[in-house]
């Protein structure tokens, strides 16, 4: 399936080559015009050359209808996206997705460890690419455990608020490599589209919709 983002660079292309392939359609008929008002009464416009003409201006007409409907099923599956992406509101999704807004001195994440390690460092890296946190995990079990940081950072400072930090996760077993990622999950509150892509409102943080690995129902908290 052509993605979103592809799909919006194709609608614009073709949004280009329309106006150019109209502005050589109506070009042409006016030199087509002029050909046959002016012709030699005593020297006809051959006829062969005028169905070749003809021909050429019919298959510019077949172009510009092409174009037209490649762009509306774009539109179509664009708007489609969107109502997609609605039905994920009030779900609780899973993404295999590392940035999170710090929002009131937090921002939380997961962690998949695909075995037990027996060591496991996790880092909080902001948006110019600086670590700004490095500290041991707090779970080393297999399987999904979660993070929050309190905006510490490894100098002792505190990170402000409204910055976007994306979590890292290196895990060992001894000398041996546990596979791992960082996961962002929780109740999905709303859609936005970027670039012509549907992104989920989960938590603080704003996830692709393609990033999305597990979907189910939300179950309210026990008071």
């Amino acid at each position: 399936m052509v993605d979103a983002v592809t799909a919006s660079k194709a609608a614009s292309s073709i949004s280009t080559s329309r106006t150019s392939l109209a502005s050589n359609f109506e070009t042409f008929l006016t030199l087509l015009t002029a050909q046959l008002k002016n012709q030699d009464p005593l020297s006809p416009l051959d006829s062969n050359e005028f169905t070749a003409q003809l021909t050429q201006m019919t298959g510019v007409e077949q172009q510009l209808l092409t174009n037209d409907l490649l762009t509306s099923l774009l539109s179509a599956q664009q708007s489609a996206g969107v109502t997609n992406a609605a039905n994920y509101i009030g779900q609780d999704v899973t993404a295999v997705w590392a940035a999170d807004k710090l929002t009131d001195g937090k921002a939380n994440w997961s962690y998949e460890l695909g075995t037990a390690a027996t060591s496991a460092t996790l880092s909080v890296v902001d948006g110019s690419g600086k670590t700004v946190w490095t500290g041991d995990a707090p779970a080393l079990g297999e399987g999904m455990h979660d993070f929050t940081w309190d905006g510490t950072t490894t100098a002792g400072g505190k990170a402000p608020d409204g910055g976007v930090y994306t979590l890292k996760v290196s895990a060992k077993n001894g000398t041996n490599t546990v596979t791992s990622q960082v996961l962002t999950r929780g109740q999905v509150t709303g859609v936005e589209m970027y670039d012509g892509a549907p992104y989920l409102n989960v938590g603080n943080s704003i996830v692709p919709l393609s990033t999305v690995i597990a979907l189910k129902q939300h179950t309210a908290a026990a008071a």
